[in-house]
């Protein structure tokens, strides 16, 4: 994934139909609480949780690791606890809450390491999620949310003006469009494999979240426009702004007129004595995805009784009345049905910008993740090596339509290489059984940089010929095991530095050639030739009924890599970009 892995949407708006969301912060967490943790319920029931002014006992120590974005009001509500004597079992509460960038906490939970804290506060539920879907990595418990805050695109008051702020209003596909047809509206971002709030807008602007045709062509293109103009994190890419009206600093060339960022982001901005120019916000009238602040046990089976309780304590604190004013100072939303219009006015907002709007869905999981994909063989450039099962088997129909298994393979392909820039480098190989000779493969299409031209066609035009010319090979069985060995060693023996390199190998059936080397002893060639210094993960994918899921699974993981099943051969190109992610993750691990 290049550097490092990723909030939620919502709003409200009288005038909309939508169902109002629930609220998502702490005053609800409370109820999640006491279905998350055991034992919680009867600690409350009973009235284990003392309000009192003294402390019984010694304090209970809690450390916190929190966005550095949050982490402020985190300390002065930690600091309202000590001076009040807030308790917990009759314990006071002495939290500590130390501000450390989200995806750095989640890259060190993935790796299985406890990280030294007893709770966590990311700036969004996609790095909570990134952690527990991964297997070994420390186990992290949502028990509820401390604030929220909607992601927009602030702009400098000029950009805005030219775009019809604030009277016009747009969509993310809209803003998108705007951005790349306006040379002169140069778009900057934090980098969305480390920033929640680059990669969920880049989610919205590119159109995956809503399946809309062309969505990930388009993702691709804003990547690629994006990735020179991105910043390790939203912090530093405020600093990319012109520092004041002046034509000098508006021309250049090195500073952004518009930028991805949080309502909170933008309030703490305008807020500022030495802000420079003051932004002004863009709502997305089809819905802004959201940073939602989770709040997380770590490790919480490790944790004593009176560390759970103590951190859950902490986060109802701030659901209460003072825990809302201090968090509403630093500009965040603390209850999704009754919007500040100070702290819109403050951020840049101004009606009929729909700060209001009822929050659309949650951005589904899947759409993050295909995102993050094309994210990272955008920026990071890919060398990948499609393998694509031309058995007989192949010529069989999907069930409901009018196509074949290989029809559907060649349109998944075909829109998976329309995401590629002219840097990648792609080749294409089909196996079967005897398909050259003794061999069960032919290579298609030697894998090269999709720029390059020979014999005056350029090799994006070649790879494209040969996806439309696949056909299964009548008769023709699947000789997997020989193939996957030929070209694992092809694809490692050719590794490109500094790219995403990985081969994706795709079949509708188990080894079907008695000849070939037998699966244990691939395996165990595979992790031979696998170097974790130069990774080259297989993306192993079992198409229909007729494979084996477990068998590619397990010849993938020989090499870092990971297996997956797709039961319509539509879904391969949305699996394959998920299955990067996880796969850019694990080599960095």
């Amino acid at each position: 994934m290049g550097r490092h892995s990723l909030p939620h949407p919502s709003g409200a708006g009288a005038a909309d139909p939508r169902p109002r969301p629930r609220r998502r912060t702490v005053a609800v967490a409370t109820v999640l609480v006491l279905t998350v943790v055991a034992g919680a319920a009867a600690a409350v029931n009973g009235g284990l949780f003392s309000f009192g002014s003294s402390c019984q006992d010694s304090a209970v120590h809690v450390t916190v690791a929190a966005s550095p974005d949050v982490a402020p009001a985190l300390k002065a509500l930690a600091d309202h606890a000590r001076e009040r004597d807030i308790t917990s079992d009759g314990h006071c509460i002495d939290v500590t809450v130390t501000a450390r960038e989200s995806y750095e906490v989640a890259d060190s939970l993935r790796s299985g390491k406890r990280a030294g804290i007893q709770a966590w506060v990311p700036d969004s539920d996609v790095w909570v999620d990134g952690v527990t879907a991964r297997s070994g990595a420390t186990q992290v418990t949502k028990a509820g949310n401390v604030a929220s805050s909607p992601v927009g695109v602030a702009m400098v008051p000029s950009a805005a003006a030219s775009l019809g702020w604030p009277t016009k209003t747009y969509t993310w596909a809209e803003l998108a469009d705007a951005s790349m047809r306006d040379d002169k509206l140069r778009l900057g971002a934090g980098d969305p494999a480390r920033s929640a709030t680059g990669l969920l807008a880049l989610t919205r602007l590119g159109g995956a979240s809503d399946g809309s045709e062309g969505g990930g062509i388009r993702a691709a293109a804003l990547a690629k426009t994006l990735s020179p103009r991105t910043s390790d994190n939203d912090r530093q890419v405020l600093d990319t702004l012109p520092r004041d009206s002046s034509g000098a600093e508006q021309s250049d060339p090195k500073h952004n007129q518009a930028l991805f960022l949080s309502e909170q982001s933008a309030f703490v901005h305008n807020s500022s004595s030495d802000r420079g120019l003051g932004l002004d916000l863009f709502y997305p009238k089809d819905g802004s995805p959201r940073l939602d602040y989770p709040f997380a046990l770590v490790d919480r089976p490790r944790l004593s009784t009176d560390e759970s309780r103590a951190a859950l304590r902490f986060m109802t604190l701030s659901g209460e009345s003072e825990g809302q004013r201090i968090l509403q100072r630093s500009g965040f939303r603390t209850d999704d049905d009754e919007v500040s219009g100070a702290l819109v006015a403050k951020a840049g907002g101004r009606a009929p910008q729909p700060f209001d709007r009822a929050a659309a869905d949650p951005l589904p999981e899947k759409a993050v993740e295909e995102t993050l994909g094309t994210w990272t063989i955008t920026v990071q450039s890919a060398r990948i090596t499609a393998v694509v099962d031309a058995s007989a088997s192949m010529s069989q129909p999907v069930p409901g339509t009018d196509r074949t298994r290989m029809d559907v393979t060649k349109a998944a392909l075909l829109q998976a290489l329309g995401t590629f820039t002219t840097e990648d480098e792609i080749g294409l190989w089909k196996f079967s059984t005897r398909l050259d000779g003794d061999r069960d493969y032919r290579v298609l299409v030697p894998t090269g940089r999709l720029g390059d031209r020979e014999g005056g066609n350029a090799q994006r035009a070649r790879l494209a010929a040969a996806f439309n010319a696949l056909n299964p090979v009548p008769n023709g069985a699947t000789g997997l095991y020989d193939t996957t060995l030929a070209a694992y060693k092809a694809a490692t023996s050719g590794y490109a530095k500094g790219r995403f390199n990985a081969l994706v190998l795709l079949t509708d059936g188990v080894n079907e050639d008695p000849g070939s080397i037998s699966r244990a002893a691939l395996v165990s060639r595979l992790r031979q030739l696998a170097d974790p210094r130069r990774p080259v993960p297989l993306i192993a994918i079992a198409v229909g009924p007729d494979a084996d899921k477990a068998e590619v699974e397990a010849i993938a993981k020989a090499t870092g890599g990971s297996g997956q099943e797709v039961s319509d051969p539509s879904q391969i190109h949305s699996v394959i970009l998920r299955a990067i992610v996880r796969a850019a993750a694990r080599s960095q691990n």
